[in-house]
């Protein structure tokens, strides 16, 4: 009877050992799921620090794109600006040349009336020059001006 209980025992022994590799592999499936979930985890959070990264890298760019633009077009402007200034004080040049021949060729002709004035207190200073061709004259007077105290 003896070698029948040993063949027993050797089968049983093959269950148990049968059982504990299954068990064995099943902590190592269980381990490497878990150390595979924590990779991926691992993965997914670098991810979105690169998105976050490159996000923050495009908007550094597009700011600096944007402060090149606005320069450019400032400086444009400014040029633009001081072009039409020079063509302005050459147009102010050319009229104030045509204003005075202008005024040069009237006064001669028809004559004219310059004068100045001021205002003090209680009266009035008037000084005047009437110009006709070659003669002149001159009006200076003091006027008392009407106000009640």
């Amino acid at each position: 009877m003896r070698p029948k209980v040993r063949i027993v025992i050797n089968e049983e022994h093959k269950a148990v050992v049968a059982i504990q590799a299954w068990w064995r592999g099943t902590l190592v499936r269980r381990t490497l799921l878990h150390a595979a979930l924590k990779a991926w985890i691992i993965q997914c959070w670098w991810k979105q620090k690169l998105v976050q990264l490159m996000e923050s890298r495009r908007r550094v760019a597009l700011d600096a794109f944007a402060r090149q633009e606005w320069a450019v077009v400032k400086l444009q402007s400014w040029v633009r600006m001081w072009c039409i200034r020079l063509r302005y004080l050459r147009l102010l040049h050319a009229v104030r040349i045509i204003q005075v021949y202008w005024r040069w060729h009237s006064c001669h002709t028809r004559g004219f009336i310059q004068g100045h004035y001021n205002l003090k207190e209680n009266q009035l200073n008037l000084q005047l020059e009437i110009s006709l061709g070659s003669q002149a004259c001159r009006v200076q007077q003091c006027i008392p001006l009407p106000i009640k105290e």
